[in-house]
């Protein structure tokens, strides 16, 4: 899935409030996480930048579009029978939490609305003629690998501006706008750079995720290990599990290098401090190749080479993450999207967990339970589709209480909305990275050159193969990603973003 991308990750609401089931302080920890990390930077902002790019094509012919009259129940001006269509990428949160959630809680709103439905795994192939013919869909879950740039949409106009749906009275209080319903930070985090030199929100980043290393629970008691906290320990546990048949450490090449990257990646955040991954995003010269960046892919190209599996590069991410569930497979990198993807596969008592990247040194700016963490799986509706605000209105209806907490119910994740997870008992996964994010405190940092500039996250992608599979060494791997970082600073019909 993707935080992006493929999560995810392509991949926060740290802020799962409390109830009889979740101690109060987990709630509090992830809320007040969030905030602090918005207020450092964290949760990031696009600032000024030149949004030049020619993006999606299509034609200048507006597009009738539907409206009907606004009223307290109706505040967006839905037009009570226009039809609906929702894409919805089908990765680790799958689309039940659509069908039989949000769209439901529209047609409750909209009885004489149709609904048309589709998943995909592959949202640019579907989309990308749509948008290029004018014919776009109104509400889209933009994820996996194959997802559309956003920089791109935003320049070419293709994006509806939420601005109006963030001042709409929420679904559960009138009183209450929706703006005031989701955790500090979240609508920036949807907020890009317009042509015209402006900033709006245009991305709805829904759901929480934390990001690190996944290991059965299961298999550690039985075997005796401890989670390590130092690259020393993870080591020598390496070692132990290797001797016990069991494959230490992989990923799977064939669709989820980000996976690895974003490892590598966390790993130089805590040698270097957060600054290095700010860097980055920003496309600063030689970002990639920093020192914190160059230790750190070193440091996992070795743990490829001595505790991965070549064939590995060939698997996709579900097979991987099957060889896990098998016990084949001891430390496997994902977002807390993992559980709920597996869960089919996953037999009784595996208990996921998640472990944050170990430190690589005792000189390292961040502590070992430093991690990233960030909301995730972005949504947008088309500004030039048939009806836009029918699309505004199912995210209030997300952003409702059923709406968070019929996800969270369904997926076991939680959301931007609080009010959502309160009273809920997560599985074991989610309740772990929950736990995590706890511990980090003000030590969460996040990262987002993949969501600005998709090409790039693409070099890194296969960069980061031939590295961890023996092809390329730490340094050409990083010369490789900041040549196609420099390319991209340097043209100018590319949307630029900063934070």
């Amino acid at each position: 899935m993707s935080a992006t991308p493929d999560h995810t990750s392509d991949r926060v609401d740290p802020s799962a409030t409390t109830g009889p089931d979740l101690p109060a302080v987990v709630g509090a920890s992830r809320r007040t996480v969030l905030r602090r990390a918005a207020a450092a930077g964290l949760l990031v902002t696009p600032a000024a930048g030149l949004l030049n790019a020619c993006a999606t094509g299509g034609g200048d012919d507006e597009t009738e579009q539907e409206s009907g009259e606004k009223s307290a129940t109706n505040p967006l001006g839905v037009k009570e029978d226009a039809a609906l269509e929702v894409i919805i990428f089908n990765g680790g949160y799958g689309e039940k939490y659509a069908t039989d959630v949000h769209e439901k809680l529209y047609k409750t709103a909209f009885p004489n609305a149709e609904i048309k439905h589709q998943a995909t795994q592959a949202v640019s192939t579907v989309l990308q003629p749509r948008f290029t013919a004018g014919d776009p869909p109104e509400f889209v879950n933009n994820s996996g690998e194959k997802f559309l740039d956003f920089g791109a949409l935003v320049n070419d106009n293709q994006l509806q501006d939420l601005t109006e749906l963030w001042d709409a009275p929420s679904v559960d209080d009138p009183n209450t706008k929706v703006r005031d319903t989701v955790i500090p930070g979240v609508i920036e985090q949807g907020m890009f750079n317009t042509p015209d030199g402006g900033r709006k929100p245009f991305v709805l980043y829904y759901v929480s995720t934390v990001y690190g290393i996944w290991y059965s629970g299961k298999l550690f008691k039985d075997n005796g290990w401890t989670v390590p906290t130092t690259w020393e320990q993870f080591t020598a546990l390496c070692d132990q599990i290797k001797a016990k048949g069991i494959t230490p450490f992989g990923y799977a090449g064939a669709n989820a290098a980000y996976y690895m990257w974003n490892v590598i990646l966390t790993q130089a955040a805590k040698v270097g401090g957060p600054d290095v991954l700010k860097n980055i995003d920003n496309l600063e010269p030689d970002a990639w190749k920093a020192e914190p960046v160059i230790a750190s892919a070193k440091a996992w190209a070795e743990i490829g080479a001595k505790y991965g599996d070549k064939s590995f590069e060939g698997l996709k991410h579900t097979d991987v993450q099957l060889r896990q569930n098998q016990y084949k497979l001891a430390f496997y990198p994902s977002g807390d999207w993992l559980e709920n993807e597996q869960k089919k596969d996953t037999p009784a008592g595996f208990e996921y967990q998640l472990m944050p990247v170990p430190s690589l040194t005792a000189g390292d700016k961040l502590p070992a339970g430093a991690l990233r963490a960030a909301a995730g799986e972005g949504y947008f509706v088309s500004a030039k589709s048939k009806n836009p605000r029918g699309g505004m209105e199912y995210m209030r209806q997300m952003l409702s209480k059923a709406g968070a907490r019929g996800f969270t119910e369904t997926v076991g994740a939680a959301t931007v909305v609080p009010a959502g997870s309160e009273g809920y008992q997560f599985p074991p996964g989610v309740a772990s990275s929950q736990a995590a994010l706890k511990a980090a405190g003000e030590n969460v940092f996040n990262m987002m050159f993949d969501n600005w500039y998709k090409e790039l996250d693409t070099e890194a992608r296969t960069a980061t193969n031939e590295l961890m599979f023996g092809r390329a060494s730490a340094e050409q791997w990083a010369d490789r990603i900041q040549k196609r970082a420099d390319a991209i600073k340097s043209d100018s019909s590319v949307a630029k973003f900063t934070r």
